[in-house]
């Protein structure tokens, strides 16, 4: 178990592993990707037909070449690199194998779709060190200027685990916890749909602090207090506590917090390499086509700088460099605000609820600094204590979660000095990254006295604030209390036949439409949506042995609250 504080109600032996498919539309895409049938295909006379996908990240490059593979040619636009966030960065002058996560670093085995990919392009996973999990040699609790070194929960003070009781509690008591993860792992959709549809009809206006707050398990302040600045899984989780309880129910139901995993070499290469791949299969196209051979040069088109229909349901789309294209469909990838600000759109895109809907999106801010260092000098044991000289840490200080990353010993390895969220993260928004990393070191040295972090840095710091990002604004997607209603519309915005005849054409994707908001699976999936939205869109069909998200929709739909 990874977490700091485990999730309630393990499930019984022998019961199959869960998968993020969640509650709100448990369509099983792990499935429907490994099906031998494929996705589905497109009338042969549209083969060869331009389709816009706005947006380089892993969304946008999932969409674009499974459409590929249906014989469409996906043109696809991207204003910063291929990637979104999943980027992985070097160190000026270090070894190039030094490599520091700004975005998207672990990734739980839940990830079923994701996983497909992955193992698709050949890339390898490996344990990531997170709070007390097997992967992470120690632990050290910092909070309120007093430290304890673990390796498991039980080498805590009582009080932890009685925090951690009080969670398994709290989720028992008053989110059925127990009864839907074993209704997702059998995938037992009656059971899913009646636990869950209780669940937002109650809980959709309670927030995560409110929903502890009500819980008798969690009566005490102080508990309440530890619960927030230690968590569970990766670490503190009060800056979710102004969040919807539903986006964190989300998360434990699937285990999206626990047994995480990182990318061997980096995340950003998933998406590069799918970029770069030929598939063995595929329609219209010649053998060896990829999306970089259907592209000028191998690369994307520049940024989007317009977006408007024109005469005959076309969307039609300018670029940064003034080319204006048409298109017969496109799919839309990047985060929601670009269409209110960075991007000019006609309001005829899409219905008026669609846009309240973006326009309400709520946005986490969220902020890393990482270092290289010559050596896992970490591993070294304190000649008095035994101790290793420095742990994975999780504090109330400013730095509140430092992660160390190593490669084996006596190799360069990697500090992430700090990683926050919201609050936290706009605390170090004014600074330079040299001036970050002069705070994240002078409270690590409150933390650890005797250890001289500095002389071990052999590099420049490297720091990303997420919401200062300008063609992301933010990091990721959590729903504030009554948000759900708006998510529903982003999320089901793939189902055309509902819309408007001139409402049609372009498609929602990306993890912010998704349920999962901040998880790579929900941009997998909500690619996965659109992709059979295009197909639908030019008269495409699926194999009978493989229905897609759309053809089981009206099974499957997520719960539709009332709005009058």
């Amino acid at each position: 178990m990874t977490s700091t504080v485990p999730p309630a109600g393990r499930p019984a032996a022998g019961l199959p592993p869960i998968t993020m498919v969640g509650p709100d539309f448990p369509f099983p895409y792990d499935d429907y990707l490994g099906h031998a049938a494929g996705l589905g295909q497109i009338p042969a006379t549209a083969h060869g037909t331009e389709v816009a996908v706005i947006g380089g990240g892993l969304s946008g490059i999932v969409t674009a070449y499974e459409l590929m593979k249906m014989g469409l040619k996906p043109v696809v636009y991207e204003a910063d690199q291929i990637g979104g966030r999943l980027r992985t960065v070097g160190f000026d002058g270090c070894d190039p194998g030094l490599r520091a996560e700004m975005g998207a670093m672990r990734f739980p085995p839940s990830s079923t779709s994701l996983q497909h990919y992955i193992d698709l392009v050949g890339l390898q996973t490996r344990p990531f060190p997170n709070p007390l999990s097997p992967a992470t040699p120690s632990t050290v609790v910092d909070l309120k200027g007093e430290s304890h070194y673990a390796r498991t929960l039980d080498n805590l003070p009582q009080v932890y685990r009685d925090v951690a009781d009080a969670w398994q509690r709290c989720l028992d008591e008053g989110a059925e916890f127990g009864d839907m993860n074993e209704a997702l792992r059998t995938r037992d959709i009656p059971r899913i749909r009646e636990i869950w549809a209780r669940l937002v009809e109650r809980l959709d206006d309670q927030t995560f602090y409110g929903f502890l707050a009500g819980s008798e398990a969690f009566r005490s302040f102080k508990h309440r207090e530890i619960f927030g600045q230690v968590g569970f899984g990766t670490g503190g989780w009060d800056t979710d506590f102004p969040n919807s309880i539903l986006e964190i129910l989300r998360v434990v139901y699937t285990e999206a917090d626990d047994h995480h995993r990182g990318i061997v070499g980096g995340s950003q290469q998933l998406p590069l390499r799918l970029w770069e791949r030929a598939p063995g299969k595929l329609v219209h196209w010649a053998q060896g086509t990829s999306l970089a051979s259907l592209h000028e040069g191998g690369a994307p088109r520049g940024a989007v700088t317009r977006l408007h229909r024109t005469a005959g349901g076309g969307i039609t789309v300018t670029d940064a460099s003034g080319a204006i294209r048409t298109y017969p469909a496109a799919v839309f990838t990047g985060q929601s605000w670009l269409l209110l600000s960075k991007i000019a759109c006609d309001e005829t895109l899409f219905p008026m609820d669609h846009w309240t809907a973006m326009e309400r999106t709520h946005y986490m801010e969220s902020s890393k600094l990482f270092v290289p260092v010559d050596r896992p000098f970490w591993l070294d044991k304190d000649p008095v204590t035994g101790r290793d000289r420095m742990s994975m840490t999780l504090t109330d200080r400013m730095t509140r979660g430092t992660y160390l990353l190593d490669d084996g010993p006596g190799r360069p390895a990697v500090i992430c000095l700090s990683y926050t969220w919201c609050d936290d993260s706009l605390k170090w928004l004014p600074l330079s990254p040299a001036e970050r990393m002069e705070v994240m070191l002078a409270s690590l040295g409150e933390i650890y006295p005797d250890v001289d972090i500095r002389r071990h840095i052999i590099g420049s710091p490297v720091t990303v604030s997420w919401e200062n990002e300008p063609w992301f604004m933010g990091a990721f997607k959590a729903n504030l209390p009554g948000h759900y209603r708006y998510q529903r519309r982003l999320f089901t915005h793939f189902m055309q036949d509902r819309l408007p005849a001139d409402r049609r054409g372009i498609f929602l994707a990306g993890d912010d439409i998704s349920w999962t908001a901040g998880w790579a699976e929900g941009a997998v999936q909500t690619a996965l949506n659109a992709v059979w939205g295009v197909m639908h869109h030019f008269g495409g069909t699926t194999d009978p042995t493989n229905p897609g998200p759309g053809d089981r929709f009206d099974e499957l739909a997520p719960v539709e609250l009332p709005e009058d």
